[in-house]
């Protein structure tokens, strides 16, 4: 045992470019974790700054200057940032407010139509099994309206971060793109000279992962608004709000898809009870998602990310447990790299195999 430990260990751990490449993702993942929250600005700067790449390269290759293609891309992005601001966030927020009033109506509804079922199913519930479930939920509920009343008390120092955001992450995307082969080149510099196989995984994770984003962007974007006129033309209410949550669930492979059949069962059944309208909004959900997961989805990410199933929801699961939301948001991301590592890892020879390998082809008739 002692023999294959030391023979794995000078296979793997005896190559520079190794250790290079696991100190280097060790590095990072001690600033995310120590200085994650501290840094929350840059990052988001940094993801922003990279999804808007793309569109400034592609300027640059009609001949665009790099200054003038920033500039276009940068308006283009605080257009956005304005029309979320001004228009998309107040409507969110107002239905957002209409479904906290019909909340309890709703659940006044909610809770009679489970107190019937021990006398439509005697044999599967009883009486005190439905009020006890009923308990859990109130009291479940009531440290959910807790919280929020925290977070509402807190909401001067929360409307302050949010400002201090709206000012820096803007100014952080406008120089790191403008700056980005002075910032690359800087960084390059404080890097180990001998990278060869960080590079290798720098550039598959940069290629995957810059086809999912996109493919992810308009993938949401599409099934937001097939979401929403779906929706508002079979008149479901908080169509916008509902529409929006259906959009971003494709974040989350599988379980996402899943998780939102509920808010949408459960809106469509406060609206309208047991009927042929709760009927058609679910097989309406239903289409829609089967269109995204057969038609969409293979179309607009095809051969992007090549993880098996299993692995994509063992990476929802496992990120999503250390780093809550966004974990969930970048887990088949951070899925990519670690597969794009173990490829790398387990890909090079030892420089003695090499060489062996090679003095064998080169004596072969």
């Amino acid at each position: 045992m002692i023999q294959i430990f030391r023979d794995w260990t000078n296979r793997y751990l005896s190559n520079p470019q190794f250790v290079i490449l696991g100190l280097l993702l060790l590095a990072g993942f001690v600033i995310v974790f120590l200085f994650g929250q501290i840094l929350v600005p840059v990052f988001a700067g940094i993801i922003i700054a990279y999804l808007l790449e793309g569109m400034a390269t592609r300027l640059e290759d009609v001949r665009f200057p790099r200054l003038a293609a920033v500039l276009v891309v940068f308006l283009l992005f605080m257009t956005g940032l304005f029309f979320l601001i001004i228009w998309l966030l107040p409507l969110l927020s107002r239905q957002i407010g209409q479904l906290l009033q019909d909340l309890p109506s709703m659940l006044a509804a909610g809770q009679k139509a489970f107190m019937r079922l021990p006398e439509s199913y005697p044999d599967i519930i009883s009486q005190s099994q439905a009020r006890q479930i009923l308990s859990v939920i109130s009291s479940e509920l009531t440290s959910l309206a807790q919280r929020l009343l925290s977070l509402s008390l807190a909401s001067v120092r929360g409307l302050i971060s949010i400002l201090v955001y709206l000012i820096l992450v803007p100014l952080l995307v406008f120089f790191f793109l403008k700056d980005k082969a002075m910032i690359i080149a800087w960084l390059t510099r404080l890097l180990p000279d001998n990278r060869g196989l960080a590079d290798q995984v720098w550039r598959e994770v940069n290629a995957q992962i810059a086809n999912y984003v996109r493919g992810k962007i308009w993938e949401i974007l599409i099934i937001w608004s097939i979401s929403y006129i779906v929706f508002k033309l079979l008149g479901l209410q908080f169509t916008l709000l509902i529409s929006l949550f259906v959009g971003l669930s494709v974040l989350v492979p599988y379980i996402g898809v899943t998780v939102m059949f509920l808010p949408v069962g459960m809106i469509a059944y406060f609206q309208w009870g047991w009927g042929s309208d709760f009927l058609y909004i679910m097989i309406a959900y239903a289409i829609i998602q089967l269109l995204d997961g057969n038609l969409l989805a293979p179309l607009l990410l095809s051969g992007v990310v090549n993880l098996h199933p299993v692995a994509i929801i063992v990476a929802v699961l496992l990120f999503g447990g250390l780093w809550g939301l966004w974990g969930l948001f970048f887990a088949i991301p951070l899925a990519t790299l670690v597969h794009a590592v173990i490829r790398a890892w387990f890909s090079i020879q030892p420089p003695d195999e090499a060489a062996v390998s090679t003095a064998k082809a080169l004596s072969a008739p």
